[in-house]
């Protein structure tokens, strides 16, 4: 059986599904990956029968998605970016997905962290305003037990006048903070509204300054996240982080390379990505544990993104995998990069782990039909989807939506 698939150009292609999917997608366990931290950034799981513009959440649905990525290992990077923080969800909604997920995570005994913002805020606030809205988020993570993930400040972006102030903000938190947090850099190309973060829309002048705040703060910083997609100037950061802080990538693009590191260090891994690809990437992540010397697994080295010399036959089992997933990638991901999550749930529904394709804000009609429908295919022929003949009938369903006899 085949299935016919529109293209930008407007004709349709024949693509024929595959009739199983890959094996590492229906095995779940396996234990906690050693070698690599990976934090799968989630989606939210709309509710399709309500206003799409109230922030609505299927919460059982939301919630079996975050127990489906701890089954394979992963933790859960929680009311980041991916959760539609700034793009539909708003923090009323946001702060009860924290609550709830973590919860969860207690009960099912899995890895969480949580993003910090400022998306309280509705409108410009003076720089007195983002401080105390930063606090009372952190405070609220803190609380549920989750680990603290500072996300950069479209409110802060908007007010602060130089590096100075993104340096007294950073600070005071970083000091009110009970224990260690992540902190992240979202690139414009994620989120046009952050341009200039850190003051300076020099890119190598923003590095000094988010490197300031973690030299600081090297006691409260677990590690820092780098949303950049730009390779070469994640590895030139992560050689310049102090000793004991992590290197978590968030590159979209690069993440194979990254995670597999170099002679003088690696990233771990908090990415959008890992949402469809959860899987694949913890089977990847156990083909390193499993490998040879050279594949960094423990120690104070591991924590601080530094392993010993040396490819190892763990690292080419490590590449063998997750190198063939870059295609679909850097296909959710081209520009305008922020729509990413309207692939990410269309997969997500497609694969049987959400009953509709709906999204909060009616963000589902962010992408293109042919869009769309590449990101099937290239999913298919990667194995992700655990019934492919229920992914090609919704498929089918979705096309025929739009008109096409598939």
């Amino acid at each position: 059986m085949s299935i016919r698939l529109p293209g930008a150009d407007g004709g349709l292609r024949v693509h024929t599904p595959r009739p199983v999917p890959a094996p590492v997608v229906t095995v779940t366990g396996g234990g906690p990956l050693r070698s690599r931290t990976l934090f799968a950034a989630a989606h939210v799981v709309a509710d399709p029968f309500a206003d799409p513009h109230a922030s609505a959440v299927d919460w059982d649905a939301t919630l079996a998605f975050r127990r489906h990525l701890w089954s394979h290992g992963l933790g859960v990077a929680e009311a980041m970016d991916t959760a539609q923080r700034g793009m539909g969800l708003d923090w009323t909604a946001a702060a009860e997905l924290i609550r709830r997920s973590a919860a969860e995570a207690r009960s099912a005994g899995g890895a969480i962290a949580c993003g910090v913002g400022t998306d309280q805020l509705t409108g410009p606030a003076p720089l007195g305003a983002v401080r105390r809205a930063y606090e009372e988020q952190l405070a609220i993570v803190e609380g549920t037990g989750a680990q603290p993930i500072v996300m950069a400040s479209r409110a802060l972006a908007a007010i602060a006048r130089g590096p100075e102030e993104y340096l007294d903000v950073y600070d005071g938190l970083l000091r009110q903070s009970g224990g260690r947090v992540i902190l992240h850099w979202l690139g414009p190309m994620f989120d046009p509204a952050l341009e200039g973060y850190w003051g300076s829309t020099d890119l190598s002048a923003a590095t000094d300054v988010f490197l300031d705040v973690v030299a600081a703060h090297p006691d409260k910083v677990d590690g820092v996240k780098i949303s950049l997609l730009d390779a070469g100037r994640e590895i030139a950061l992560r050689r310049r982080l102090p000793a004991g802080v992590r290197c978590y990538t968030g590159d979209d693009f690069h993440y194979p390379e990254l995670i597999a590191g170099d002679e003088q260090g690696f990233s771990h891994a908090l990415l959008g990505v890992l949402d469809p690809l959860g899987p694949v990437a913890a089977d990847a992540v156990r083909a390193l544990d499993a490998g040879g010397p050279g594949d960094g697994a423990s120690g104070p080295s591991a924590l601080a993104g530094v392993r010993a010399p040396g490819s190892g036959a763990g690292v080419r089992a490590f590449r063998a995998r997750l190198d063939p997933t870059v295609p679909l990638a850097r296909h959710l991901f081209e520009p305008p990069t922020r729509y990413y999550k309207t692939g990410v749930v269309l997969l997500a529904w497609l694969a049987g782990r959400q009953r509709h394709f709906a999204m909060v804000g009616g963000l589902q009609s962010a992408r293109s039909l042919p869009h769309l429908a590449r990101a099937y295919e290239l999913a298919d022929e990667q194995g992700l989807f655990p019934d492919p003949a229920l992914a090609e009938h919704r498929m089918r369903t979705l096309l025929g939506m739009y008109g096409v006899d598939a």
